[in-house]
């Protein structure tokens, strides 16, 4: 069993090669499309999805307590999906997400921009310019998302096993390079560990929906982390008041798990208009 994520450069051919792997692995392929479902399916409105699905937000968007949100339900999406097995997603930042687990291959596929510009021309009838405009608009969105809900640089190479041009590798070549190092790669020792490591995001996660979505406490960047019997509260809230509250609330949630915060208190601090 692994987990497969894509990152991709526009017109690097990151569809095509993800359904070539799935389909020489038998794997399940969640694209774009079935990440949003499962955003919205969750609970996040659709209607905003545009204002954060692998785009840069605005000053305002950037703000408001959607933002938060948004990464909840994204994070949660991309872990259950990884927790069903043997499946490849695109986007999203899931190699981020899921770049915990032991079983995790994670690719990078790019191409010249000269060839990425003749793909788009190609498949939309679009000239020279209008091609290099939805380049350049794609390249700053997606650098956009992954600062904003990441602190990373999503074309950093160190983030990924595997960099594949597909200006030279085609999507046949490409995705048996995938395939190939998926299997050297992946071992049953890893598989455990995996298993054991997607309990402990899942527990993690819905804690981290439950404080936000239940209990409704304002702790801005809330994240968790679940290693062995303890979970450990990350964010940023305006008192200690409302810390201690996480706390008990956690506590009360996951009572067989020692709880601690390194949540940082700021007074005054206030994200949301």
């Amino acid at each position: 069993m692994a987990i497969i994520t894509i990152s991709r450069q526009v017109a690097a051919l990151g569809d095509e090669v993800a359904l070539a792997v799935a389909k020489k692995l038998n794997y399940k392929f969640v694209d774009r499309k079935e990440i949003e479902k499962r955003i919205v399916d969750l609970g996040f409105p659709e209607s905003k999805l545009s204002k954060y699905d692998e785009r840069k937000p605005g000053f305002f968007a950037s703000l408001a307590k959607d933002r938060d949100e948004y990464m909840d339900y994204l994070a949660t999406a991309v872990i259950e999906a990884a927790a069903e097995g043997n499946t490849v997603l695109i986007g999203r930042g899931s190699h981020v997400i899921l770049e915990t687990l032991p079983n995790l291959v994670s690719i990078r596929l790019v191409a010249k921009e000269e060839i990425r510009i003749e793909r788009l021309k190609k498949e939309f009838g679009w000239n020279d310019k209008q091609a290099k405009q939805r380049i350049d608009e794609s390249h700053n969105n997606r650098l956009g998302f992954h600062k904003s809900f990441f602190n990373r640089e999503n074309d950093d190479a160190e983030d990924y096993n595997v960099v594949i041009n597909t200006g030279i590798l085609g999507v046949e070549e490409a995705s048996d390079v995938i395939v190939a190092a998926t299997k050297s790669l992946i071992t049953p020792e890893k598989e455990k560990n995996s298993a054991d490591k997607i309990k402990c995001l899942l527990i993690a996660q819905n804690l981290v929906n439950t404080l936000v979505f239940k209990y409704k406490l304002n702790i801005n960047f809330l994240h968790a982390v679940a290693e062995g019997n303890t979970v450990t509260l990350q964010g940023v809230a305006d008192s200690s008041a409302i810390v201690e509250k996480a706390i008990v609330l956690s506590q009360k949630e996951l009572s067989d798990f020692k709880i601690k915060s390194a949540i940082s208190v700021v007074q005054d601090f206030k994200a949301y208009p």
